[in-house]
């Protein structure tokens, strides 16, 4: 039988071991924690936090570039949240499907899609992932089977669980992930989904980053069940478990586990990722709906921040190699800014290509 939920945590987690909801594996970072410091495990801790920072960065670029007016319409920034994005596509493998929310550009950052067209595609460029035609929340690579970036909340859930399906008729061993975030939760879609998932043993891994709050509300004030999603995956025969979504790691390894679960037919799974994202829902927002406090503790706990300082600790990267990286990913950024401001509009006369009917 499942836990019983509690309230929502005012402050993060001290503990970063997962939890499960009497189905699944817990995991926990201290397993994930290398035990050697050969250089495989430096060159792919190294490249955790490679991705991590890029994002950062990328993203902070696209706020600065948004409030001057070069990108338009709704930005969703992944401030924050970025380990957990990185942790969890790390795994995968190219035959893979990655479906996403319209918080996307972390996700497809991670999964390697090229940041030069993505900044284009922000930028309303010709040039761009989807030609301009998409926007933030629209992210699109058929060839590394990232399969977008959805505007409209939870609509991502059964076009995964369609994926899946699909994977599963062809008797692959591929997988889908589906990233969606705790306002997803609330649509009827969701338990649906979960509910044919269940009964099909689809296989695909439902991945909830749950950072506390919706569209301007805390979770716990718009769910009966509180902040704690894990435990009533029991309903739909679901293995889930909670995870520690600041820490890359710990993130990974319970991905891996979970991957390797459905890999091997045992159906989908479920992750519920604690995370929090230091920006407001969007770019326009206010955040009157929590205070400065609660920020700032969560800050202290930044992956962009802590995981650097761990590796060098642990004897796994160099003062230098960390500043390295880092002014490899702002001079990436920067040119993807270039490139972008340097590509042509749309053509106007190619406004109805690509549409279906």
């Amino acid at each position: 039988m499942a836990s019983r939920t509690k309230p929502r945590e005012k402050s993060p987690p001290k503990s970063a071991k997962s939890r499960k909801n009497g189905k699944g594996d817990a995991a926990g970072p201290d397993a994930a924690s290398p035990g050697d410091s050969d250089a495989r495990a430096r060159t792919d801790h190294l490249e955790l936090f490679r991705q991590m920072f890029l994002i950062r960065q990328f993203e902070l670029s696209c706020g600065e570039n948004y409030s001057k007016g070069f990108i338009r319409g709704f930005l969703h920034l992944y401030i924050g949240q970025e380990a957990t994005g990185v942790g969890a596509i790390s795994t995968l493998r190219d035959d893979d499907y990655i479906v996403s929310h319209y918080r996307d550009h972390g996700h497809a950052i991670a999964r390697g899609l090229d940041i030069n067209r993505t900044m284009a595609e922000l930028f309303g460029r010709s040039t761009g992932l989807s030609k301009g035609k998409g926007g933030s929340m629209h992210l699109f690579d058929v060839a590394r089977r990232f399969m977008g970036g959805h505007a409209i909340v939870a609509a991502q859930l059964p076009l995964a669980a369609g994926l899946a399906l699909a994977q599963q008729y062809k008797k692959t061993d591929s997988i889908t992930i589906c990233f969606f975030g705790d306002g997803s939760t609330n649509q009827g879609v969701y338990h649906e989904t979960l509910n044919l998932a269940g009964v099909w043993k689809l296989p695909i891994l439902f991945f909830l980053e749950n950072n506390g709050y919706g569209m301007g509300s805390a979770i716990d004030r718009v769910r009966a069940g509180g902040n704690d999603f894990y435990p009533g995956l029991a309903t739909y025969g679901i293995p889930a478990v909670e995870v520690d979504g600041m820490d890359v790691l710990a993130v990974r390894e319970a991905t891996e586990l979970a991957v390797q679960n459905i890999r091997g037919g045992g159906g989908p799974q479920f992750i519920e990722a604690k995370t929090f994202r230091f920006v407001g829902h969007s770019y326009a927002d206010g955040q009157k709906y929590r205070g400065r406090e609660e920020v700032e503790e969560w800050e202290e706990r930044d992956p962009v921040v802590t995981f650097p300082a761990k590796l060098i600790k642990m004897g796994l990267a160099s003062r230098d190699q960390i500043d390295q990286v880092k002014a490899e990913a702002t001079a990436a950024v920067a040119n993807a800014v270039k490139f972008a401001e340097e590509s042509p509009d749309p053509d106007p006369g190619e406004i109805f290509d690509d549409v279906l009917a």
